[in-house]
C-alpha cells in the first residue's frame, strides 16, 4: 500500500540527519502533532449535537475494531451519530462504492483509510463536494490538499514503535551482545518505517550492540525456517528483532525447538502467543503496540473540529506503548481498550 505520501514520508525520516532522526514526519516533512492535543472546544461542543459521521475502513480486525470503538465514543461525547460503518477487505474496487452508498446517508464527517490512491482521490471528491469533513488514517488520496481537501491525516508514531522496540531489546540484554534483524522484505511504509526506527536507533543509542544477521521476510509463513537459519549461523545471538507479531510467532517456535530459552525476543503489534510467551518468562521480552483506541478518538475529534471550523494540523500522530509482563493488562487497555486474553492475564500473576 505504498503511495506518494508513503515515499516522501520515509525518505523525510530516512534522509534526517541523526541529531533529527527521532520523530515521524509528514509527507512535506511536516512535524508531528501529539493525538492528545486534538480536541474539540468546549464552546464549539453543542454545535455538533446532531451531526452524522461514517467510518470507511479498508478491513475488519481488532484494530479497526479498537479505531472504531475511539472514533465512535468521542462522536458521541457530542452528540453526533455514527450512521454506517463499513469494510473493503483491501478492496479498492469495493471501498469506492462504499463510498458512493455512505454518501445516502450526508454524513457531516467520514473517517476513512484510503486503499489506492488515484482510486480514492476520485471516490472521495463527491464527499468533498458535498462538504463533508474527511480524515485519513495513514494514508492520502492522491493531489489532496491540507485544509480544503482533507482535515488531518491521523496515524502511528512510527518512529517510535520501532525505536521504543530497539530500546526495550537492549535493556533486555543488559544493553550489549549481539542481534539478529528480521525485517519485512516488502515495499510497505508501515514496516519498513518501523524497521528501519528499529536500526537506526540500536546503531545510534546502543553501541555495545551488533546486529550481525539481516534477513528479509515477504511471507509470514517462512518465518520458523528463516530464524533456523539465523541461529545456525549466530548460535549466540542475545536478540532478534521481528518485524511483527505474525512472523514472530514462527521465531518463537524456531527457538523452542532449538531449545533456546536465552536469546531474547522483541516485535510490533499484539498477539496472544506472543504476549503469553512473555507473560510466561520466555524468550519474549517485549512487545510495541500503537494506541489504536486514541487513534479513532483523535480522528473523530480533527473531523468534529472541522464541522464547527475550527482546523487541526495536517498531521497528527498516536504514542506507541512498551508491553511487557509488568504492565500487559494496562497496556492492553492503552491500545485496543479491551481485556488482554484471559490466558495472558492468568500467567502474568
Amino acid at each position: 500500500m505504498k503511495t506518494a505520501f508513503a515515499t516522501s514520508l520515509l525518505v523525510a525520516i530516512l534522509t534526517t540527519g541523526t541529531s533529527a532522526f527521532a520523530q515521524t514526519v509528514g509527507p512535506q516533512g511536516e512535524s508531528a502533532t501529539p493525538s492528545a492535543t486534538v480536541t474539540v472546544p468546549d464552546a464549539k461542543a453543542a454545535e455538533l449535537k446532531g451531526k452524522k459521521a461514517a467510518l470507511v475502513w479498508h478491513e475488519q480486525s481488532d484494530f479497526v475494531n479498537a479505531v472504531t470503538a475511539g472514533a465512535t465514543d468521542e462522536f458521541k461525547k457530542f452528540g453526533m451519530e455514527v450512521v454506517a460503518t463499513t469494510s473493503a477487505n483491501f478492496d479498492a474496487a469495493k471501498q469506492r462504492s462504499d463510498i458512493e452508498t455512505v454518501m445516502a446517508q450526508k454524513p457531516d464527517a467520514i473517517l476513512a483509510l484510503p486503499l489506492d490512491p488515484a482510486t480514492s482521490a476520485a471516490a472521495f471528491q463527491a464527499a468533498k463536494e458535498q462538504g463533508t469533513k474527511l480524515v485519513f488514517l495513514s494514508n492520502l488520496p492522491q493531489n489532496y490538499k491540507h485544509g480544503s481537501d482533507y482535515a488531518a491525516i491521523v496515524t502511528d508514531d512510527l518512529f517510535q514503535m520501532g525505536s521504543q522496540a530497539a530500546d526495550a531489546l537492549a535493556s533486555a540484554m543488559g544493553d550489549k551482545g549481539t542481534v539478529g534483524f528480521i525485517f519485512h522484505d516488502a515495499d510497505y511504509y508501515v514496516t519498513n518505517q518501523r524497521d528501519q526506527a528499529f536500526k537506526k536507533t540500536i546503531e545510534t543509542n546502543h553501541p555495545n550492540i551488533k546486529i550481525v544477521a539481516e534477513a528479509g521476510i515477504s511471507d509470514p509463513a517462512r518465518a520458523e525456517e528463516i530464524a533456523n537459519a539465523m541461529l545456525l549461523q549466530n548460535p549466540d545471538l542475545g536478540g532478534i528483532y521481528v518485524t511483527w507479531a505474525g512472523p514472530a510467532e514462527g521465531v518463537l517456535s524456531a527457538l523452542r525447538a532449538n531449545g533456546n530459552t536465552t536469546t531474547k525476543l522483541v516485535t510490533l503489534d499484539l498477539s496472544e502467543p506472543i504476549a503469553l510467551d512473555m507473560a510466561k518468562g520466555g524468550n519474549v521480552a517485549a512487545i510495541v503496540a500503537d494506541e489504536a483506541y486514541e487513534l479513532g478518538r483523535a480522528m473523530a475529534a480533527a473531523g468534529a473540529r472541522a464541522i464547527v471550523g475550527e482546523g487541526t494540523p495536517p498531521f497528527v500522530v498516536a504514542p506507541a506503548v512498551t508491553v511487557t509482563k509488568a504492565n500487559i493488562a494496562e497496556a492492553w487497555q492503552r491500545s485496543l481498550h479491551r481485556d488482554a486474553p484471559q490466558s495472558v492475564l492468568d500467567a502474568a500473576k
